[in-house]
C-alpha cells in the first residue's frame, strides 16, 4: 500500500498521524511502554485532542525485539496472532536519559529518540537497522485505517525472503502482497506468502500478522523497507544477527524448526501424475520398470484420480481402477516402498462425505447460516472448517483409514482459496486472518496425526500451501509450473527464497507440470530435482517415466539418483543443522558465501548443505555459466579440481551427467 505522493505529498484519501515524541515511558522487569502523540506538544492543552500511538518492546530471545504499536487498544485487531510462536520474555536491561531510552538485549542495544520517535538497532556497535523520524504512523482517512512502519536500508543492502516467490531473488523494488492464493510459478502470487524478511546486512523482520500485509521493499521509498496492516495494531520482531545464519536461526527459535524426516523421504517419488489414466496395472508397470532399468525408487504417489472423479474428496478408492486398493499397497510395500496420496481440504458436492460434513457443522457456513460453496475446482463444493475440533477429528478418521490400509503419508494439496468474504468460522475466528492461517491448520492436523500412528520420525508430508510456522510440517514443493527451461529458472528462484523464509526442505515437480516437456529439459530438470533435499517426478498430462521420453532419460534419471544416494551423508549433516538451527539443507550462494559480493546476485546456482555446489543447466546447448567462490573446489567425481585464490564465473559446456556439482575442501575435513 502506497500512501504518499512522491517525496513532498500525501496520497489522496489519506491522512498520516506519524509517532512524534516519547511523552511518557513505562519501565517494567521485562517490558518498556512508549506512549507517543503524533504531533509535538508544548503546553498541556494540547493533549485535549489528536491520536497517540503506543508503544510496547519486549525480548523473547537474546538479540530479538518485539515491537507492538497500536493507536486503539481496544480494537480487534489487536486480538493475539494466531501464530505458534516459542516465546517467554527475558528481562530487559533499560536505562533512560532526557533524550533517549536504552533497551539491551542480549549483544544488541535498541537506542529510542525521546525528542522525535524513532530507534536505531545495533549489535555490538554496528548498525543493523532504524526506524526514522516520522517512520511509525497511524494512518486513516477514506481507505479505512492502517499501521505503518518503515525501517532504513543501507547502502548496498539487498532483501530476500517473503516466502516463496517466483520473481527476482533480490526484492529491492518489489510491491509484495502476503496473501495466498493459487496463481501458479509465473505470477506475482505465491502460495507459501512468509511475512518474514532477511537482508545480507544481518537484518531479520517478521510481522506478526495472519492477515493481509504489503511490503513496500526500497518501492515507495527507496531507501527504505516499509510494511503495513489494516486496522489499529501493528506487531513484529527484530532479529539482529551476527551472520545471516544467525539470522535464520533466532527466526526459526521463534516460529518452529523442521523435525526429523524418514530417510526414505529423500529418496526418488514417483508419482502417477494428475490427468493421466491409470490403474493397477499401470502403476505396477511404472514400479517395475523402474527397478529393471535399475533405478531405486522410494516412494509411490497416487495423484487425484485415485478417487473418482468429481467426488474429492471421498477418501474412497476408485473401485473400477483399483478394485483391491490394500492389495496394491501391500505390493508396492513387498516392492520396497511407501505410499503416497493425494488429499485437500474441500468436499465435493457429490462426495459421499459433502452431507455428513454439512450436517454436523464440519464446512464453513456463511454469514447466513448456509454452507459455503463454490464451483471453482469440484462442483458443488465445501471447505472443512478446520477450526471446529470437531471438524478436524472427522477429518483425521477419514485419513487414519487410508493409513489403516498401508498408506504412508499425504501430499496435503491446496489450501490457498480459502474465502474471506460473507463467512463464519466455527471458533469465531476473523475471516482475513484464517485466510493465510488456513494453510498452517490443515498441514498441522494431517502431520501431527502422521507423527500420532506412524511415530515421531516417520512422518513427512508434501505440501503446497503455508505460511509462517509451516516449516514445521514439511516437505513443501513449488507447485504448477510449465514444462520449460524458463519455468524450470523461476522454479529455483521460488525454492531459494523460501530457503531465506525459515523453510529448510522443498520439492517440485521434475520435468514441470504443465503439458510435456522435450527430452532436453526433462534431463536437465532431472539433474537439479536430484539435487534438490527432496525430489518428485510429477506431471499434469502424461507420465513423468524416463522411458516416456527417451532412452538417454532412464540412463540421467538412473545416474543422478545413484549420485544422491552417494552424498547423502553430506545431505544427513545439512538435516542436523536444519534440525537443530533452522539453516536450510538447500542454501543460496548469499547464506553460505555473505562475504562473497558477488553470491548476492547469484540465484540459479546454490549449496546443497555447507560443502557441495550444484550449479544446474538451463540451455539446449549445455552451455552454463556458474560461480566458483575462493577456495578449493573438486568435481563430485573426481576429475576436476580448480584452486581459486579469487572467486571467478565459468562458462562451459556440459552433457546431461556433467552438470556442474562440486565439493568445496575444508582443512578441519
Amino acid at each position: 500500500m502506497i500512501f504518499t505522493d512522491g517525496a513532498w505529498k500525501i496520497a489522496e484519501g489519506f491522512d498520516i498521524h506519524p509517532a512524534c515524541e516519547v511523552r511518557f515511558v513505562r519501565k517494567d522487569k521485562d517490558r518498556v511502554t512508549l506512549t507517543n502523540p503524533t504531533f509535538h506538544i508544548s503546553v498541556k492543552g494540547q493533549t485535549l485532542s489528536g491520536p497517540y500511538v503506543t508503544v510496547e518492546i519486549t525480548s523473547p530471545a537474546p538479540n530479538v525485539f518485539r515491537i507492538k504499536t497500536y493507536h486503539f487498544k481496544g480494537d480487534n485487531s489487536l486480538a493475539p496472532s494466531y501464530f505458534d510462536l516459542f516465546e517467554s520474555n527475558i528481562a530487559l536491561d533499560t536505562s533512560e536519559d532526557d533524550k533517549s531510552v536504552v533497551i539491551k538485549s542480549g549483544d544488541s542495544v535498541l537506542t529510542i529518540n525521546k525528542d522525535n520517535y524513532g530507534y536505531v538497532l545495533t549489535r555490538n556497535g554496528k548498525v543493523i537497522t532504524a526506524s526514522c523520524e516520522g517512520a511509525l504512523a497511524y494512518i486513516d482517512g477514506a481507505h479505512g485505517s492502517f499501521m505503518r512502519e518503515q525501517l532504513s536500508l543501507q547502502v548496498g543492502e539487498h532483501v530476500y525472503g517473503l516466502g516463496e516467490r517466483f520473481g527476482n531473488f533480490i526484492k529491492n523494488g518489489q510491491s509484495i502482497d502476503i496473501i495466498n492464493k493459487d496463481g501458479g510459478t509465473f505470477t506475482e502470487q505465491s502460495y507459501k506468502n512468509i511475512p518474514f524478511y532477511i537482508t545480507d546486512k544481518n537484518l531479520g523482520v517478521f510481522v506478526n500478522h495472519t492477515e493481509e500485509i504489503n511490503f513496500e521493499v526500497a518501492s515507495e521509498n527507496v531507501s527504505k523497507v516499509q510494511f503495513s496492516v489494516r486496522g489499529q495494531c501493528l506487531d513484529y520482531f527484530l532479529f539482529a544477527g551476527e551472520s545471516m545464519k544467525d539470522v535464520v536461526s533466532l527466526y526459526t527459535g521463534i516460529t518452529g524448526r523442521v523435525p526429523k524426516l524418514p530417510d526414505w523421504s529423500f529418496g526418488l517419488w514417483l508419482s502417477t501424475s494428475f490427468t493421466t489414466d491409470y490403474d493397477e496395472k499401470t502403476v505396477l508397470s511404472f514400479v517395475d520398470g523402474m527397478k529393471e532399468r535399475g533405478i531405486e525408487l522410494s516412494v509411490f504417489h497416487f495423484d487425484c484420480f485415485w478417487m473418482k472423479d468429481s467426488h474429492w474428496c471421498n477418501f474412497l478408492w476408485d473401485s473400477d481402477s483399483f478394485p483391491d486398493p490394500k492389495g496394491l499397497i501391500s505390493k508396492l510395500h513387498d516392492r520396497g516402498l511407501h505410499v503416497c496420496v493425494w488429499i485437500n481440504p474441500y468436499i465435493a458436492q457429490e462426495s459421499e462425505l459433502f452431507d455428513e460434513a454439512a450436517k454436523n457443522g464440519y464446512l464453513i457456513r456463511r454469514t447466513d447460516g448456509s454452507i459455503w460453496q463454490t464451483d471453482l475446482w469440484q462442483a458443488g463444493m465445501g471447505i472443512v472448517d478446520f477450526t471446529s475440533a470437531e471438524a478436524a477429528n472427522w477429518y483425521c478418521g477419514k485419513l487414519k483409514a487410508l493409513l489403516d490400509m498401508g498408506v504412508d503419508c499425504f501430499k496435503t494439496d491446496f489450501g490457498e482459496r480459502i474465502p474471506v468474504e460473507d463467512i463464519v468460522w466455527a471458533d469465531g475466528s476473523d475471516p482475513l486472518r484464517m485466510h493465510n492461517f488456513y494453510s498452517y491448520i490443515y498441514n498441522k492436523i494431517v502431520f501431527e496425526l502422521l507423527e500420532r500412528e506412524k511415530g515421531a520420525g516417520e512422518a513427512v508430508l508434501f505440501a503446497r500451501s503455508a505460511t509462517a510456522g509451516g516449516q514445521k510440517f514439511p516437505v513443501h514443493w513449488g507447485g504448477d509450473c510449465h514444462s520449460d527451461y524458463p519455468s524450470m529458472e523461476q522454479t529455483i528462484r521460488g525454492g531459494l527464497s523460501l530457503m531465506l523464509s525459515g523453510f529448510s526442505y522443498w520439492s517440485h515437480d521434475i520435468g514441470g507440470f504443465e503439458d510435456k516437456s522435450t527430452p532436453d529439459v526433462y534431463k536437465r530438470w532431472a539433474a537439479f530435482g536430484l539435487l534438490s533435499s527432496h525430489s518428485r517426478l510429477h506431471g499434469s498430462s502424461s507420465y513423468r517415466v524416463p522411458w516416456n521420453y527417451d532412452e538417454e532419460s532412464v540412463d540421467v534419471l538412473r545416474y543422478y539418483t545413484e549420485l544422491k544416494k552417494s552424498l547423502m551423508p553430506y545431505i544427513d549433516s545439512a538435516r542436523a543443522q536444519a534440525e537443530k538451527m533452522g539453516i536450510p539443507v538447500m542454501r543460496p550462494m548469499v547464506l553460505e558465501f555473505q562475504d562473497d559480493p558477488v553470491c548476492a546476485f547469484l540465484d540459479k546456482q546454490y549449496m546443497l548443505g555447507s560443502d557441495i555446489l550444484v550449479a544446474p543447466v538451463f540451455s539446449t546447448d549445455g552451455m552454463v555459466e556458474f560461480y566458483l567462490p575462493e577456495g578449493v573446489w573438486e568435481s563430485v567425481d573426481g576429475t576436476d579440481r580448480r584452486v581459486l585464490e579469487h572467486g571467478r564465473f565459468f562458462r562451459e559446456k556440459r552433457g546431461y551427467m556433467e552438470m556442474p556439482v562440486y565439493i568445496r575442501e575444508r582443512s578441519e575435513r
